[in-house]
């Protein structure tokens, strides 16, 4: 059974936050609140629990994972961002938009698309999420948590509890969030290419 923690939307509890960094640094697969509903998430070394989350979501090895950053600076570190494209982030950051690139050598094979070598990236306007992220020190290997079967992304905590509590190690409640899926934007070829319409202003990519 895992942890299930309250957590202050605006004002996160510190002892909290280190409770599930200790959590993901062990090993352990979280579900956390974002800007988009909640997440999956765990350290990028982390190979089983990147089989994990692809267990509870029925992915395939071709999926578009997302590292979910706490700032402009760790994304250079795993993905190609060129002036442009800073620009961009900058101007919209943090904010519910997925960014996807043509990823760096610094990123594990396993979490990049296989065939375009691409990731998505995020920086989320949730205060939870950067907060985490902050205590954490590095971003979070994450994907949004939409079960099979589903098309939407849950936001209910008490619902997740009672689905997936068995399934992962801590579930961090934020309080009920709205179902607002991100804008995916991609910056991976020449042309910015508008993947999908969500929560996120297209004005400044159009």
């Amino acid at each position: 059974m895992s942890h299930f923690l309250y957590i202050h939307p605006e004002n996160p509890q510190v002892r909290l936050l280190k409770q599930t960094v200790e959590v993901l640094k062990k090993g352990g697969v979280i579900i956390y609140p974002t800007d988009s509903g909640y997440a999956l998430g765990c350290t990028l070394d982390n190979k089983h629990g990147l089989e994990k989350i692809c267990q509870i979501r029925d992915l395939d090895k071709k999926h578009n994972f997302t590292l979910v950053c706490r700032d402009l600076a760790e994304i250079a570190t795993y993905a190609r961002v060129d002036n442009q494209a800073y620009r961009a982030l900058k101007s919209n950051t943090p904010g519910a938009y997925t960014f996807i690139f043509k990823s760096t050598k610094d990123l594990p094979k396993r979490l990049m698309n296989p065939s375009k070598r691409t990731i998505g990236i995020r920086i989320p306007n949730n205060i939870i999420a950067l907060a985490l992220l902050a205590e954490l020190g590095e971003p979070l290997m994450s994907t949004s948590l939409i079960l099979p079967g589903s098309v939407t992304t849950e936001f209910d905590p008490e619902d997740i509890r009672d689905k997936l509590e068995n399934q992962v190690d801590l579930i961090l409640n934020g309080g009920y969030l709205g179902e607002s899926p991100t804008t995916v934007i991609d910056f991976s070829d020449d042309d910015v290419v508008i993947v999908r319409e969500g929560s996120g202003d297209l004005t400044p990519f159009q």
